[in-house]
């Protein structure tokens, strides 16, 4: 199954949507059902050119009785049953319609709740981060699942965030690349040192990230600058395995706590799950090092090196359970080139990677010209 991903904004008030996408050769659309703020093309809407969305959203009818402390927002920029909407007009069409579910990526509820937010080692909270380590911030996950299962009626569930988000993040103006960071700052800067994780950490955990992105040691702050560490693994030294284990236990308990929910309220309807086998991922991929067996496809992101996505894939793979699919999340935007034979052949290597399935990101921001690429890319493919 290849899947198209998808605003409800890119359907609702164009009635020429469902019939384009369903031409692009793919049986079902990802639809967001819950997703974070964005400035988005429109460069097929008969109203608009570019929709901006200030605060994160859910697309759904919000039912007051089914929330707890967190509640989500309803957008004023698309009626607040456009994910109903654009499902019907879709599904008419004969594609199916996934519900594109994002979790723990919430600066509304980020910055209403700043106690439930990630927070590094230097006590800066990352708004747009909610941390699964806080029950509040689970049960708000479940009972977005839970709403979408039962209000939204989709064909299958997609995970994305789900566990804790890291350091990585294109926020207004972002303005942090001139502090020269390593990626294994990055990795540093993603561990979460909020109320709730910070005592669950060794207690030397705190200077050691520290210390080790400021170039210095725990013990003193006047010794000369020492190299940046090559790993995560190697900044962290023999705190490494113990801190690896808390992080990859967040993301554990989110994940295996939704899955039973969706398996309690809607049985039959597959799960997705935006996965990454890197035990240190903190992003929209979460950390699956040792595989899931309740869902049903494990999507690896591949948005980079070629190489490297296909070698994420070939490991998905291998943690994959008899029956379980993988899948790739292709970027059919740039700087992927809009060239049908160029994402042709991006199309087969995942395949021989690994991936039976792919996750084509986005008809709804792609050019007519660059659409049309992707179209022939898949019945070359297929």
């Amino acid at each position: 199954m290849n899947i198209a991903y998808l605003y409800p904004w890119d359907v609702v008030g164009d009635p020429s949507a469902p019939a384009r996408l369903a031409a692009l050769g793919v049986e079902a659309v990802a639809l967001a059902a819950s997703y974070h703020s964005t400035r988005a093309a429109t460069p097929y809407h008969p109203s608009h050119r570019v929709l901006d969305v200030p605060y994160p959203a859910f697309y759904l009818p919000i039912r007051t009785s089914a929330w707890s402390r967190l509640v989500p927002v309803g957008p004023t920029w698309t009626p607040a049953d456009a994910y109903l909407q654009a499902r019907d007009a879709l599904k008419a069409v004969g594609l199916q319609v996934h519900a594109w579910t994002v979790l723990t990526h919430n600066s509304h509820l980020g910055t209403a709740h700043p106690d439930l937010t990630v927070r590094n080692a230097f006590d800066d909270p990352y708004p747009y981060a909610l941390c699964p380590a806080h029950e509040d911030v689970i049960e708000y996950c479940e009972r977005l699942v839970q709403e979408i299962l039962e209000v939204g009626e989709p064909d299958g569930l997609i995970l994305e965030a789900c566990g804790p988000m890291g350091f990585g993040h294109q926020s207004v103006h972002e303005k942090t690349s001139g502090a020269d960071w390593t990626a294994t700052d990055s990795d540093l800067l993603s561990l979460c040192f909020c109320a709730a994780c910070a005592p669950r950490y060794p207690e030397s955990t705190k200077a050691q990230v520290r210390a080790a992105i400021d170039r210095t040691t725990p013990s003193t702050t006047d010794a000369k600058p020492s190299p940046p560490a090559d790993t995560i693994e190697e900044a962290l030294g023999s705190l490494a395995d113990e801190v690896r284990t808390i992080r990859l236990s967040l993301s554990t308990t989110l994940r295996q706590r939704l899955i039973a929910v969706a398996r309690s309220t809607a049985p039959n309807t597959p799960i997705t799950l935006h996965a990454n086998p890197d035990p240190w991922a903190a992003a929209a991929f979460a950390a699956l090092p040792e595989g899931e067996p309740g869902a049903d496809v494990l999507v690896g992101n591949c948005w980079g090196d070629p190489a490297t996505d296909s070698a994420r894939l070939t490991r998905l793979q291998e943690l994959s359970t008899p029956g379980q699919r993988v899948g790739a999340y292709v970027l059919a935007l740039p700087p992927r080139p809009a060239d049908a034979t160029t994402l042709a052949d991006l199309l087969r290597a995942y395949a021989k990677a690994g991936a039976s399935e792919f996750h084509l990101y986005h008809a709804g921001l792609a050019s007519p010209h660059r659409l049309s690429a992707l179209t022939k890319a898949l019945h070359q493919t297929t």
